[in-house]
């Protein structure tokens, strides 16, 4: 019975901690990335790229921030990737979608704010609503993004592991 439970708690461990672990590694990485990229100028403001300020799909869909060329290209080239294992076998099924689809929206929450944490301009003490304009909405001392996303992530992960 004890051995039983023991290994039911060691799979789910593997399952979802370790999945959420390496989502993190990839949001660091991304970050770190994205920090050589925009420097101190988030959501894309000095890059060469289109970009709409004002559209009320934006306020539903897009937290209020603009939308640019840099991130209508960006989005779904990480949606890809993470489903790039789908193509390479054959065991894709609803679980399966409901765990990548978690462990995306986890990935664009801690890679936002390992963007912040990282980034020389910024760090955890310009993290305030004031620094950030590109973030409309907070609420607990951060993006509200970050629960809207990270709460249903972290949710749709231990979800498709029972």
């Amino acid at each position: 019975m004890i051995t039983i439970e023991i290994s039911h708690i060691i799979e789910i461990t593997k399952q979802s901690f370790v999945p959420i672990l390496y989502v993190a590694l990839l949001s660091f990485f991304f970050a770190k990335v994205e920090i050589q990229i925009e420097g101190a100028a988030g959501w894309a403001a000095n890059l060469p790229t289109w970009r709409i300020e004002k559209h009320w799909l934006l306020d539903l869909f897009w937290g209020g921030r603009a939308m640019t060329g840099y991130h209508a290209w960006l989005f779904p080239f990480i949606f890809l990737v993470f489903h790039f294992n789908c193509l390479l076998t054959s065991d894709w099924s609803w679980k399966l979608e409901t765990r990548i689809l978690g462990a995306l929206l986890l990935f664009w929450v801690l890679e936002d704010w390992l963007w912040f944490v990282c980034n020389p301009a910024f760090g955890m003490s310009r993290f305030t609503p004031v620094m950030i304009p590109w973030h409309k909405h907070w609420v607990l001392g951060m993006p509200v993004d970050y629960i809207v996303m990270g709460l249903p992530g972290l949710g749709m992960i231990f979800y498709s592991v029972s």
